[in-house]
């Protein structure tokens, strides 16, 4: 693994976790861990459970033992590390966004297709998709649940970079985050819009703000966040922390879509609602063991949203966990990703999302970024994914 971050502890977390709770092909060994720091990389590896340590990824490339490659770093690192192991016929598993950009994304995309016809697999990491809720969800849309899907509404909210004197970290630097809200954020609930829905985006228009234009050099980290050095100098941001989009999908249904960092007293409000000729369903993600359904052919007098608890064995990922009630947390949805990319590997198929579907979510990134510089006209995703919207069905 590349990284060692907040990413680096809950994937690490995932591959130590995922053969003990679901029934594999093969058993994952945390052999070597990768990051720049060797005194902070050290004490990682010995709290996650890594074998050794290396202060250059390309011992990791190079390395005949390792199998899989898995990418925790920022964005603008995923390039090169992952042309650098596919190439070398390593499995990959890379975070969202794919890549700080969509020429980048285009080459990464080709050379995973590339590699599958070797037998090299690769995912880019949505792990949201893992969440039992939102994995049931999609199933009943494909089962016609909803009916005709009129809208899409996607928000994902937080409130870290409230203060307005936050510390600069590098998820301010566009060198390095490729955007803010919009890539960090913003590009889940595209993923989940297409995902839940069968459908791929294909207009935008979006404004794109960033509220805070400098932040404090130096401060204390705390989470994603922390409190920054205000008698010290400041380093401008060159991300936004506000995005707002509204989009036409292939079908010609509406989605209007919110990411920011800046909501008060949101924490972690990633949220998602459709809405049908038949039926709605609706889901937050600070309550991400329940899935909220409307039947609209129900009876007026039975007529009203009917939450289910997905933690029932006959829901996603459910059976493999604690007995009914008993709810998951944020931790599962990478144990799920690990599980469903050990078996692909094991089973010689390609997991999803693929490079490809990472591909189209940064187009669709690409393109808001575009309407915002023009005064928010509609942009036209272009060129479409030529296989993502099959392999989103």
């Amino acid at each position: 693994m590349v990284g060692y971050g907040f990413m680096g502890a809950a994937h690490s977390h995932a591959w130590r976790t995922a053969h003990r709770f679901f029934d594999l092909p093969q058993t994952p060994v945390l052999r070597t861990l990768a990051g720049r720091t060797e005194s902070s990389l050290v004490a990682a590896a010995e709290r996650y459970g890594f074998e050794r340590t290396t202060t250059r990824w390309q011992d990791l490339v190079e390395d005949p033992e390792i199998d899989v490659i898995d990418i925790c770093t920022p964005g603008d690192t995923h390039f090169e590390i992952a042309m650098a192991a596919l190439a070398a016929g390593k499995h990959v598993l890379c975070e969202k966004p794919l890549a700080n950009s969509v020429e980048e994304s285009v080459e990464m995309a080709a050379a995973a297709t590339e590699a599958s016809s070797r037998g090299v697999r690769s995912i880019c990491g949505f792990s949201y998709r893992r969440t039992p809720a939102l994995a049931y969800a999609r199933q009943l849309v494909a089962e016609g649940a909803v009916g005709e899907i009129r809208q899409v509404r996607a928000q994902y909210l937080q409130d870290w970079l409230s203060d307005a004197d936050a510390p600069m970290t590098w998820r301010l630097d566009k060198d390095k985050a490729g955007s803010g809200a919009l890539g960090d954020i913003g590009a889940h609930i595209i993923d989940l819009a297409q995902w839940i829905s069968g459908q791929e985006i294909t207009t935008v228009s979006g404004t794109l703000e960033t509220v805070v234009p400098t932040r404090p050099a130096a401060g204390t980290a705390q989470g994603l966040g922390g409190t920054g050095d205000t008698s010290g100098e400041r380093h401008q941001v060159t991300v936004d922390d506000v995005a707002l989009f509204t989009a036409r999908f292939a079908s010609g249904a509406l989605g209007s879509f919110e990411a920011t960092r800046m909501a008060q007293g949101r924490k972690n409000a990633m949220r998602v609602e459709i809405n049908g000729s038949a039926g709605s369903i609706a889901f937050d993600f600070e309550r991400m063991n329940e899935l909220e359904i409307y039947d609209a052919t129900a009876p007026a007098g039975r007529q009203g949203f009917t939450r289910v608890l997905t933690t029932e064995p006959e829901h996603p990922y459910a059976a493999a966990w604690w007995p009914t009630g008993h709810g998951l947390g944020y931790e599962h949805t990478f144990t799920h990703e690990i599980a469903d990319l050990v078996r692909a590997i094991g089973e010689g198929t390609d997991p999803s999302p693929s490079f490809e579907e990472a591909l189209q979510v940064q187009h669709v990134l690409a393109a808001v970024e575009a309407s915002s510089a023009d005064g928010s006209s509609w942009q036209k995703i272009d060129p479409p994914s030529p296989t993502s919207q099959e392999s989103t069905r």
